[in-house]
């Protein structure tokens, strides 16, 4: 199986740069560079000129600024040229408003976003499970 691209959507740099440390040294996956909101994260898809290398998952963080997590999602879901992507919500808050609304919203998995290495990459063999 090729590697999976990943692009993260997540203002918090502290957030971002666990995100990369925790998960760059797999294999089976491409870490595209980080968006820092929504409307960057738009910005970012626009300029990618051939489908084959639109992402394979877009990680949307819930409370970002100019777009939140859900606003992107409606957006994504919304846009026939990224309606495809599976797209996972996390943030460091969940509960059961978040997790409803980010699916029926079309949000493959709604997650706390993880704190360790381990909770790293069990999220992304969550995704990894279902679509390779």
């Amino acid at each position: 199986m090729s590697p999976k691209k990943i692009l993260l959507a997540e203002d918090d740099v502290d957030d971002q740069k666990l995100f990369y440390d925790f998960l760059r040294h797999r294999q089976d996956i491409i870490l595209m560079p980080v968006a820092e909101n929504g409307v960057h994260l738009f910005d970012s898809l626009e300029k990618i000129t051939s489908a084959d290398d639109l992402p394979d998952l877009i990680i949307l963080d819930q409370n970002m600024p100019k777009k939140s997590g859900l606003q992107t999602l409606q957006l994504l879901k919304n846009t026939n040229r990224y309606a495809h992507i599976p797209v996972m919500v996390y943030s460091t808050y969940t509960d059961r408003h978040l997790i409803e609304i980010s699916s029926e919203m079309g949000a493959f998995l709604v997650a706390s976003k993880p704190v360790t290495k381990d909770g790293y990459d069990e999220m992304i063999n969550c995704f990894l499970k279902f679509y390779n």
